[in-house]
């Protein structure tokens, strides 16, 4: 009741300031959108399973997320974003079993009861250096105005890495495209943040006609996949770094980005679980202050108006307990996108794509003994990398209603080839206004 309260209250002061110092094209914004995502899968081979195991048989699940988003330029230049959103639901097996899990709308959640969280809350300000503009269109998270191709930026406050780093025009957003964890972003990335997806921090970006860097510095969480921040900084950090370049092939553009993560927490050690008996496989009694560093390349490239392709590939060193997204230590993601212009349907999308995700020696050994990790762990393994093929169909129902079929197909899940393979049917409700 106190949160509905105190964000209507937010919602009001947000249409009443006044914006007076403002002089760009859209002062104020607020958008909102609801997603809905029902899975169901048959059963599939499970001779046995663990705690952690997706399981063979079960009804389907669905997850929601409704969110607002709040925008205001308060002096020129000088942003301030405000996005409550509220999320509830369940994924398959409770969010288990698959470390390239099918859902990118659902995390780890103690309740499918609907919760609000503060998924963003951010100050943002721009430093305009060149004398060339460029428009910014409006959209959900980003204010439309004229801003210098050469220019600074400046954020602080809550918000997920993945906003501004390991963009991708064809594979980046699970409400609108494709579905799957290691294809919204690298899946070798354990990027720094809570369950949710979300992190306190700051990001530095410099950006010029064809090439961008990026710095972010994020708080981890205490413990694996957790909602509580380590607050013991600089023991507990995400440092991230990317460099972004933009070119074109016979007058069609492409980007390339490259990115460096390095996050230090309060992680356990696969070697150190196994080798020791006292520990009887149990990875939280080796804990310690350890460094994972880790590293990942992103292209995208427009073939014909209309078609784009792009891969994913991320490696990270395995060594340490998987921490904050999931349980994938190598990963290499391969896929295309068409619109359906050629069939009098331009904002539909049909899109396709494969991965595969790897894991570490050390993490194989621990699984094998039957350790777990927060997302999976089947008491033994027989391993193989695991494969996983996803495609989907979007279809803009109006302008603002867009409705997606979507097919995964996941062979070795959580890589053991003892079990499965398993098929899961998607239907996806995406609304934006």
């Amino acid at each position: 009741m106190l949160k509905s309260f105190s964000i209507s209250v937010l919602i009001l002061s947000w249409i009443y300031v006044p914006s007076a110092f403002c002089d760009t094209t859209e002062d104020s914004s607020f958008h909102a959108q609801v997603t809905a995502i029902t899975q169901m899968h048959g059963e599939f081979s499970s001779p046995y399973s663990g705690k952690n195991s997706f399981v063979s048989s079960e009804p389907s699940a669905t997850s929601y997320t409704l969110t607002l988003y709040l925008a205001k330029r308060f002096l020129k230049d000088t942003e301030f974003y405000l996005d409550p959103e509220l999320a509830g639901g369940s994924g398959l097996s409770q969010t288990l079993g698959i470390a390239g899990y099918p859902n990118g709308e659902i995390y780890r959640v103690d309740s499918p009861n609907a919760k609000w969280n503060l998924s963003r809350l951010l100050v943002k300000r721009i430093f305009n250096i060149g004398e060339e503009k460029e428009n910014s269109d409006a959209s959900l998270t980003q204010l439309a105005g004229s801003v210098a191709v050469q220019s600074f930026t400046f954020i602080a406050g809550r918000f997920a890495l993945n906003d501004y780093i390991d963009n991708n025009t064809y594979s980046h957003d699970p409400r609108i495209q494709f579905m799957n964890w290691a294809l919204m972003d690298f899946g070798a990335w354990d990027y720094a943040a809570d369950t949710r997806g979300f992190t306190w921090g700051i990001l530095l970006e410099y950006n010029e006609k064809n090439w961008a860097v990026r710095y972010a510095l994020a708080m981890v969480p205490g413990d694996a996949n957790q909602v509580t921040f380590d607050s013991k900084f600089p023991d507990a950090r995400g440092d991230n770094l990317e460099f972004e370049t933009r070119y074109k092939v016979s007058d069609h553009p492409g980007v390339a980005r490259i990115l460096a993560f390095s996050n230090r927490a309060h992680m356990g050690s696969y070697q150190q679980s196994v080798s020791n008996p006292s520990y009887k496989i149990d990875i939280t009694q080796t804990r310690d202050y350890r460094t994972k560093y880790g590293f990942g390349l992103n292209l995208e490239q427009e073939i014909f108006s209309g078609l784009g392709i792009f891969s994913r590939l991320s490696w990270n060193d395995g060594h340490e307990e998987s921490w904050a997204f999931s349980e994938i230590d190598q990963s290499e993601s391969f896929g295309a996108s068409l619109k359906g212009t050629s069939w009098k349907r331009p904002h539909d999308t049909f899109a396709s794509s494969v991965i595969v995700n790897h894991i570490s020696g050390d993490h194989i050994t621990y699984l094998n003994a039957g350790g777990y990790g927060f997302i999976i762990g089947d008491s033994k393994l027989s391993y193989n990398p695991e494969f996983i093929s996803e495609t989907y169909y979007s279809y803009e129902a109006t302008p603002q209603i867009f409705l997606t079929l979507d097919y995964a197909y996941i062979a070795n899940p959580a890589y053991n080839s003892d079990r499965g393979p398993v098929s899961i049917y998607g239907f996806r409700f995406h609304c934006e206004i």
